[in-house]
């Protein structure tokens, strides 16, 4: 009888557990929803074209991905920000934060996860995480037509103040997000970021 109970209380465990399991792989998966932010005015310093010294400094404009929010200064809880083409990180010579940023190619809706040994990096004195200039970072310039586009495939992963991972794919340079073909860099205006992002709030690298 002694035996029998053992034998019995060994399947209920295992039968408990396989229930577990069955629960566990059953789970709903959260779906994360991307977030769309239109229109951040970044106007870039005003240049004088003859000898090439700043007449007036625009100040760059902050944001937070863990709020959805801007922020007022670089003071307060922000990951990136933008002034002209330039964007920056809330890190080393740009703020006082953790932020850290990569680059890597691919859609945004396949890129479902950071890659293992991205190389994640702070802005410096030397180079910011977001590299600049044309086809360098996230936007190329077309010296024809002076106009301004993302480049396409280009993902930015972003690792937030807080310790999260946000993807970011900017959209568009102009206001209201036209399309490409109907800008025209003498008439539209421009530094104006749309841009889309998904923040994992579990702190994973899942997307």
């Amino acid at each position: 009888m002694k035996k029998q109970i053992q034998l019995l209380s060994l399947m209920s465990l295992l039968a408990l557990t396989i229930s577990c399991e069955k629960q566990k792989d059953n789970d709903p998966v959260v779906q994360l929803d991307a977030v769309v932010v239109e229109n951040i005015h970044a106007p870039g310093d005003v240049i004088n074209r003859t000898t090439g010294q700043v007449e007036q400094e625009n100040p760059f404009r902050y944001y937070s991905l863990e709020t959805n929010t801007e922020v007022n200064n670089a003071d307060q809880n922000w990951d990136i920000g933008f002034k002209g083409t330039t964007i920056i990180v809330n890190s080393g010579v740009s703020g006082p934060g953790n932020a850290s940023a990569a680059m890597m190619q691919g859609t945004f809706e396949e890129t479902r996860e950071v890659p293992t040994g991205l190389d994640f990096r702070s802005d410096s004195q030397s180079e910011f995480a977001i590299p600049t200039g044309s086809g360098n970072g996230w936007y190329n310039y077309n010296s024809s037509s002076h106009i301004i586009s993302p480049v396409p495939g280009r993902i930015l992963l972003v690792k937030t103040n807080g310790g999260k991972y946000a993807k970011v794919e900017i959209l568009s340079y102009y206001k209201d997000n036209p399309p490409i073909s109907e800008v025209n860099a003498m008439t539209t205006p421009g530094s104006y970021y749309t841009f889309q992002y998904i923040l994992q709030p579990d702190g994973s690298k899942s997307f």
